[in-house]
């Protein structure tokens, strides 16, 4: 294939299986593979991480604990009282989509030998280059937005904060329903299918040495900074939203 076809075949969404349900056909791709693989990699990982957890914590837990205090203190200074609220779905976010984002350095890569090129026989592609995936998790994000607005203010609260700071702002202010989640969508979508896109190229054009390289940063840096970039404002939405 030359270098055309394999960035078409990379951007491809392989079909993995469909079935019906209630009369309608679900079509289930590879994004949604590799996501449940990320949530089964995260349910593993906590089931082993918390077995025989000790008083004093040493290795694994000790990174662990640190990680869980990080993010409980984290909640603790944007949403105060409302943490355990908040909390947790903000560090679930961050957990899954660091999964999810680097997992493709588990991938293996195409190798040029004697002037054959044998590629892998599988690929595992981020799910975040998928605008599905990505528009899903907006949308979570500007519900819990929503939601905790509702919760904080009530409904009269909620309604007359759209008329903040001068009432000329309602328009704006309900815009941001729209331009918040679309944001965060586009923000990761694109950065991630970026990355991609680059590792691709350059596995084509130099298969030996330099793709595990850049793959760190491509795969594992980019994917770390995109989750934390990502749960960083969806927590300064959802603070905004439930701020009293």
């Amino acid at each position: 294939m030359d270098l055309g076809q394999e960035i078409n075949e990379a951007l491809n969404f392989i079909e993995a299986f469909r079935f019906r349900v209630f009369g309608f056909e679900a079509v289930v791709n590879e994004t949604v593979i590799i996501s449940w693989l990320s949530m089964a990699i995260l349910i593993v990982l906590s089931l082993i991480f918390t077995r025989r957890l000790k008083t004093v914590p040493r290795g694994a837990q000790a990174v662990l604990e640190a990680l869980i205090g990080f993010l409980n203190s984290f909640s603790k200074e944007h949403f105060g009282k409302r943490a355990k609220t908040y909390g947790p779905y903000i560090g679930t976010v961050f957990l899954f989509l660091i999964v999810a984002n680097i997992i493709p350095v588990l991938s293996p890569i195409s190798v040029s030998l004697f002037g054959h090129t044998y590629h892998p026989p599988f690929v595992i592609k981020p799910p975040a280059r998928d605008i599905n995936f990505t528009a899903a998790l907006a949308i979570l994000s500007i519900l819990l937005v929503l939601i905790g607005g509702l919760r904080a203010r009530g409904f009269g609260g909620w309604c007359k904060n759209l008329f903040h700071p001068v009432p000329m702002m309602l328009p704006f202010n309900l815009m941001e329903y729209i331009i918040r989640p679309t944001s965060l969508c586009l923000r990761l979508f694109g950065n991630i299918l970026g990355g991609f896109i680059i590792m691709r190229l350059i596995e084509a054009v130099v298969p030996i040495a330099l793709p595990p390289l850049l793959s760190l940063y491509f795969d594992f840096l980019d994917g770390l900074i995109q989750a934390l970039v990502f749960a960083f404002l969806t927590t300064l939405f959802v603070a905004e939203a439930v701020e009293a």
